[in-house]
């Protein structure tokens, strides 16, 4: 039994098909740091409608800092979404927490699992 390769057909190598595909990678359109966010107009929406949504939702309520507390910091993460031809559909801001700082029982105690307890459900 002969292989492809020791018969001498080769699949044909394909480069630059998609050019779409191969212009998102070669533009670096995300920001690395938020100063350079902030100084386009169309990631400074992006921060503002992420940050409105998280306050409209009341994700978090303020407290005063306490000695025995971890302040959790922050980062904003940035990605462009596009369409299927290679355009830009919009530009994505998150604000996520880094929760790697948390102390279990002493940053937060109550933990959520999306599973039904069989006493839930009655038939």
């Amino acid at each position: 039994m002969l292989t492809r390769s020791k018969n001498g057909i080769f699949r044909p190598r394909a480069f630059l098909t998609n050019c779409s595909l191969l212009s998102r990678f070669l533009t670096k359109l995300e920001p690395k740091s938020v100063k350079i966010a902030m100084a386009d107009p169309t990631w400074l929406n992006a921060m503002n409608a992420e940050f409105e949504a998280l306050q409209k939702n009341k994700t978090w309520s303020l407290v005063p800092a306490l000695d025995n507390m971890n302040i959790v910091g922050s980062k904003w993460v940035f990605q462009t979404m596009f369409n299927q031809d290679g355009s830009i559909l919009k530009h994505k801001a998150r604000w996520v927490v880094k929760e790697f700082y948390q102390t279990p029982g002493l940053d937060f105690y109550d933990t959520y699992s999306p599973v039904v307890k069989p006493s839930t459900i009655r038939v």
